[in-house]
């Protein structure tokens, strides 16, 4: 009967600990910034771990045509997104032992 309770306690803290875990690793991806660029390496933009747009450089000669740019700035915006995305879920699967929780990213 009590075995049982050591159970729950020994699941409980463990939620404690992932609980915590996630707190840190969010608090490190905020401050975390992922590069992407375009083809050509003529635009690149930098994301937060947070999914924050912090920078886009454009080389002059990006600047030549109009309709080309804005495809570089949307190829280096999501690059730099994935490779955000891609880190999260790899350190999200290491706090929770690689449980998949939808929504947490």
């Amino acid at each position: 009967m009590f075995g049982n309770l050591g159970e729950l306690a020994s699941l409980m803290k463990k939620a404690k600990d992932i609980q915590n875990n996630m707190k840190q690793m969010k608090a490190d991806m905020a401050s975390a910034e992922f590069e992407g660029s375009a083809p050509g390496n003529q635009v690149r933009a930098v994301v937060t771990g947070d999914f924050m747009l912090k920078s886009i450089r454009i080389a002059p000669e990006a600047m030549q045509d109009r309709e080309l740019l804005e495809d570089q700035i949307l190829c280096a915006v999501r690059a730099a997104t994935e490779s955000a995305r891609n880190s999260a879920e790899s350190k999200m699967a290491e706090v929770t032992g690689g449980i998949k929780i939808p929504g947490l990213i």
